[in-house]
C-alpha cells in the first residue's frame, strides 16, 4: 500500500509540473502573439485590463492630446492638430467610441485644447488662447454656442468638470469655480508656488481631477527640479480645500490622473523616471496603495502612452498612443 501511495504521489507531482509547464508555455505564446496595432504616428487605443488585448480605434498622422470620454461611453472628445503642426492648428474634435463619426468642433486660428465633457454629455469645456492667456470656454456638444466661461488673468489649464464644478490649474495652484464661471475658490497653496527652478514648469500644483462622488480632488505637485521633466507626487484634498493627504513619494514625472468610475482606483502616466523617458501606464488605489506599472510587457519601447482614462465599467483603459520617430 505504501509503495502504491508513493507511486501515486510521484505521478501527481509529475502531472502538476507538466501542466504548470504547459500553462507557462501557453502564457508565453499568448504574450508573443499580442501586438500593438499601428497605422499613423498617433492613435486612440483601447486596452482590455483582463486579457491585455490592445485595439486601435482611431489613427492620425497629426498630434493628438487631451482624450476624454463622456459618461455614457458613447463619445470621445480630444484635441488634434489639423492641416499643420503649429499650436494654432490645434482643434477640438469628437468621435464615436467605435472610431466612426469624426467631427471637427472648432475651426479657427486659435490654440484650442484640453476638452472635457460636461457630466450630462451635452456640453464641452475647453481651453482657448483667444486673448492674452489660455482661458476656459464652453460649447455645445456639436461645437455651437462657444462662449467664454472664465478668465483668471493667468494661463488657465488642466480643466476637469464634475458635479456642477470645474477644477483647473491657475498660477500653479488648484482652483475651483461653478460650471457657470462664478465663485472662484483657490483650493491649494503649494510651497514655492510659481517659482521657476530647473524643471520645465514652475513649482506648484497641477492636473486636478474631481472624484466621481464630487467630494475629493487628486492633483500632482512639482516638489523638486532635479530632473528637467520635474519631480512630481500625487496628493488628495477635499473639495473644500481641507484634509490634504500625500498619496505618493516617488518623485517621478507623473500626472494626468483619471479616476475609475467606482472611485477605487487611479490611472495615470509616468512620462519619465529621473531623466529617462518612459510614458508608461501606472495605476494605484485611491489611497495611494498598490502603486504599480500596468503597461503590458509586449508594448514596444518606441510606443508612448498618453492621456489614459477608464471606461465607465472600469474594465477598459482608453489612451492616446504615439509611435516615437
Amino acid at each position: 500500500m505504501k509503495e502504491n501511495a508513493l507511486v501515486l504521489i510521484v505521478i501527481l507531482i509529475c502531472s502538476i509540473l507538466f501542466f504548470s509547464g504547459c500553462s507557462d508555455s501557453i502564457d508565453k505564446s499568448d504574450l508573443e502573439n499580442k501586438i500593438v496595432p499601428k497605422q499613423g504616428v498617433w492613435g486612440i487605443y483601447k486596452l482590455d485590463l483582463e486579457n491585455e488585448e490592445t485595439s486601435l480605434i482611431y489613427s492620425s498622422s497629426y498630434e493628438l492630446e487631451g482624450l476624454n470620454v463622456d459618461k455614457s461611453n458613447k463619445y470621445f472628445v480630444f484635441c488634434q492638430k489639423i492641416d499643420g503642426n503649429d499650436n494654432e492648428h490645434r482643434e477640438i474634435c469628437s468621435l464615436n467610441l467605435d472610431g466612426s463619426g469624426f467631427r471637427r468642433l472648432t475651426n479657427n486660428s486659435y490654440w484650442d485644447l484640453y476638452p472635457v465633457w460636461s457630466p450630462d454629455g451635452t456640453k464641452i469645456a475647453f481651453l482657448s488662447f483667444r486673448d492674452d492667456n489660455l482661458d476656459i470656454y464652453c460649447m455645445d456638444a456639436d461645437g455651437s454656442n462657444q462662449e467664454l466661461v472664465f478668465d483668471s488673468g493667468f494661463h488657465d489649464a488642466d480643466i476637469d468638470w464634475e458635479n456642477g464644478k470645474i477644477a483647473f490649474t491657475s498660477n500653479s495652484s488648484i482652483c475651483l469655480i461653478n460650471e457657470n464661471g462664478t465663485s472662484l475658490v483657490q483650493i491649494t497653496y503649494p510651497p514655492k508656488q510659481g517659482q521657476w527652478g530647473s524643471a520645465n514648469l514652475p513649482f506648484g500644483d497641477y492636473d486636478p481631477r474631481i472624484s466621481p462622488d464630487g467630494k475629493e480632488i487628486i492633483f500632482s505637485r512639482l516638489e523638486d527640479d532635479e530632473s528637467v521633466h520635474g519631480n512630481y507626487n500625487f496628493f488628495k484634498i477635499s473639495i473644500n480645500g481641507t484634509g490634504k493627504t500625500r498619496l505618493t513619494n516617488t518623485g517621478y514625472s507623473q500626472g494626468l490622473t483619471s479616476w475609475s468610475y467606482s472611485g477605487e482606483r487611479i490611472v495615470f502616466v509616468v512620462s519619465a523616471i529621473n531623466d529617462v523617458g518612459k510614458y508608461d501606464i501606472y495605476m494605484m488605489d485611491s489611497d495611494g496603495k498598490n502603486y504599480r506599472n500596468v503597461t503590458p510587457d509586449y508594448f514596444p519601447d518606441d510606443f508612448l502612452c498618453r492621456s489614459v482614462i477608464f471606461s465607465n465599467d472600469d474594465s477598459v483603459l482608453f489612451f492616446i498612443g504615439q509611435w516615437w520617430e
